[in-house]
């Protein structure tokens, strides 16, 4: 059993560390803030235990069987990835273009309200239908032989979202403590653009898979 936990956690922090459109909405929101970075996190991680509840109840299996659902989850996907990023790139022309310089300040920073950074992660995650699939086919996996398969699978769904919410507040943890060169306007714009670019990237790709 312990072996199967390292196992999950190793496996965790590798699924964690690769880069995707939640690992830059963190980084882009922690910009404001590290409470909207955090904020952000929660979002994303309550949607990482929503996805593992269903593929835990195998429901996921219905999506991955329904051609068309699997589209206009993809399409649906698609169009907020490149909401977020033209929200960016808009955020990153308005500041050029008033000279404003929003502080990075700790967890009382400017930026997007609570709210709105919880449900930005959360929308992020759920509106994913590779989220739905990879956890359908990544917690299968770590059920050890003879454990009861519902609660086990609810169970891990938990410690991956408290695992990660661990993880990503690194992130915003390292941004917090560059936030003295990372508040200067031309370092931030040229963030959000980056960021902008990526999130927009993303969902042009995820429009066009088949």
């Amino acid at each position: 059993m312990l072996s199967t936990l390292i196992a999950f956690l190793g496996a965790c922090t590798l699924v964690a560390a690769s880069p995707g459109p939640s690992t830059v909405l963190i980084i882009k929101q922690s910009l404001h803030s590290r409470r909207s970075g955090f904020l952000t996190v929660l979002g994303n991680e309550t949607g990482v235990f929503l996805w593992g509840l269903v593929a835990a109840f195998g429901l996921t299996a219905l999506l991955t069987a329904s051609e068309v659902a699997y589209d206009v989850m993809r399409v649906v996907g698609a169009v907020v990835l490149v909401a977020f990023g033209v929200q960016a790139l808009r955020q990153a022309r308005r500041s050029r273009t008033d000279g404003a310089e929003e502080a990075v300040d700790g967890w009382t920073g400017g930026g997007k309200s609570g709210w709105a950074a919880y449900r930005g992660g959360l929308l992020l995650n759920l509106a994913n239908p590779k989220a739905a699939v990879f956890a359908m086919s990544f917690l299968p996996q770590f059920v050890p032989a003879g454990a009861p398969h519902l609660p086990t699978m609810v169970g891990l769904a938990a410690l991956w979202a408290v695992y990660e919410v661990g993880y990503y507040g690194l992130y915003v943890w390292f941004v917090g403590r560059m936030r003295a060169v990372l508040s200067r306007a031309g370092v931030r714009r040229r963030l959000e653009q980056v960021s902008g670019g990526v999130l927009l990237l993303l969902g042009v790709r995820l429009a066009l898979e088949n």
